[in-house]
């Protein structure tokens, strides 16, 4: 049997697999059952690292082990297989953000924090500044924006990027209602679904002609997207500053009214 080393490659990269891992399953699915010598032979792997390589796929849920003379391995069906790695990944997820919620209560996040904000506190306040590339440090930093807010939230942007943001931003908007925090929603695009969201929200979203898209917190906080909505990457940038803030704000503002 010639193995591709095409498909190997592939393989590889999906199951998380290392190259001599991928080559004897391969060769154990072509077979269904047999001995390492066997899989040594048909996949190229030494035979002195075969059983190395079959005992670490029967860890993960690759092969199962057929006891007698000689020992045999059963492959295991490509669906179960990624059935296992797919509850295993939940599990795994669950866990790491479990952890990470329980971080907050430590000492050591305690002792982050101060190191944070000794660092933090010479800086000027125009200084914090930054840009932020891809659609999940956008959005994480969003929700961090925002929902660090105490008094106010603008957000100026088009119904779709909106809505494509709608798992971060909802939930946000929908405590900051709760806190009673203002909310401000100026929306370019399709009126009837501006009404849906305003629906949703209990808000009087605003509709403006405008393919400005950004996100204000507190008036000194701001979130300004550089690429139009239907780009493959996010990129914005995030500047800590009352005063340009402020002015966005006001210019925001004077075009609502002229409108």
């Amino acid at each position: 049997m010639i193995i591709k080393s095409e498909l190997v490659k592939r393989i590889k990269d999906y199951f998380n697999l290392n190259i001599y891992e991928t080559k004897v399953w391969i060769a154990l699915l072509s077979k269904g059952i047999a001995s390492a010598r066997e899989i040594a032979d048909l996949s190229g792997v030494p035979r002195s690292r075969t059983y190395d390589v079959l005992e670490s796929l029967e860890k993960r849920g690759f092969a199962i082990t057929k006891i007698g003379k000689p020992v045999k391995y059963i492959s295991v069906k490509p669906t179960e297989v990624i059935e296992k790695m797919k509850s295993g990944t939940l599990q795994e997820a669950h866990e790491k953000v479990n952890s990470l919620i329980t971080l907050k209560e430590t000492a050591e996040y305690s002792e982050l924090e101060q190191i944070h904000n000794s660092g933090i506190a010479p800086i000027k306040m125009h200084e914090i500044t930054g840009s932020i590339r891809g659609r999940t440090n956008v959005l994480s930093r969003l929700r961090e924006m925002l929902e660090s807010a105490k008094q106010e939230v603008t957000i100026c942007t088009s119904v779709l990027d909106f809505e494509d943001k709608s798992r971060v931003l909802m939930p946000v908007l929908e405590k900051l209602n709760k806190d009673s925090i203002k909310v401000k929603l100026i929306l370019s695009g399709d009126t009837e679904k501006i009404k849906k969201i305003n629906s949703r929200l209990n808000l009087k979203a605003k509709y403006m002609d405008t393919n400005a898209r950004f996100y204000i917190s507190d008036k000194k906080d701001i979130i300004i997207m550089i690429t139009p909505e239907n780009s493959e990457d996010d990129i914005g940038i995030w500047l800590q500053s009352a005063f340009f803030t402020s002015s966005i704000y006001g210019i925001l503002e004077n075009s609502i009214k002229s409108n």
